[in-house]
């Protein structure tokens, strides 16, 4: 899973026809041969204008292009568009574009209205949020949850594992156990006696 690019984009209406204004970008093109590093960022800018003039103000658009989807999200004409490989959550790929968006207005309210050219200016928090959302669960805190679950889950099975491991064995569990009624103890066993011709094979 990877984001290779998150951009900020300032839309004109739809009405108006001409292209976005970059306001911020963040580009990881490590992966790339060296010498097609700047081809591909001039690709990411020039598909990254596209999906974003052609995403409706408050609307989120997924495109495919190759391997890669192309999400972005038009908040009244702020637009954030993220390039991920297929490999990344949908849900996550929205998240993290929120929040890049929500960010982005924190820091600068509504002067990006007023922004008429492309900024070549860095703007550090994309720069770490490309970074820090490689992970998805960083991004979405339902898969971040479910994901510490699925942990305690092998902890669990683990516990209970090394439990049996320590020489008690399941008949004394069983034996001891106030929970199970009589009937349910006398049930075990004789399913127990049941099943032993079949662990002798």
């Amino acid at each position: 899973m990877k984001i290779t690019a998150l951009l900020v984009l300032k839309c004109h209406p739809i009405p108006d026809g001409s292209d976005p204004v970059v306001l911020a970008n963040a580009t990881d093109v490590n992966h790339f041969g060296y010498f097609q590093r700047v081809t591909v960022r001039q690709f990411i800018v020039f598909v990254g204008r596209t999906v974003a003039k052609r995403t409706p103000p408050d609307q989120r658009h997924t495109v495919q292009h190759e391997e890669y989807k192309v999400h972005s999200y038009n908040r009244n004409g702020l637009c954030v568009v993220g390039f991920m490989d297929d490999h990344y959550p949908v849900r996550s790929a929205f998240s993290v574009l929120n929040q890049v968006i929500d960010e982005y207005q924190k820091k600068h309210g509504d002067s990006w209205k007023n922004v008429q050219a492309d900024k070549t200016d860095q703007w550090p928090y994309l720069n770490d949020a490309l970074t820090r959302f490689q992970d998805p669960a960083q991004a979405d805190k339902l898969l971040k949850i479910q994901r510490e679950l699925d942990e305690t889950k092998i902890i669990l099975h683990k516990t209970i594992d090394s439990v049996l491991e320590r020489g008690e064995k399941l008949d004394s569990l069983v034996e001891k156990s106030s929970d199970l009624s009589a009937a349910s103890q006398m049930f075990y066993k004789q399913a127990k006696k049941s099943n032993q011709c079949c662990t002798i094979l």
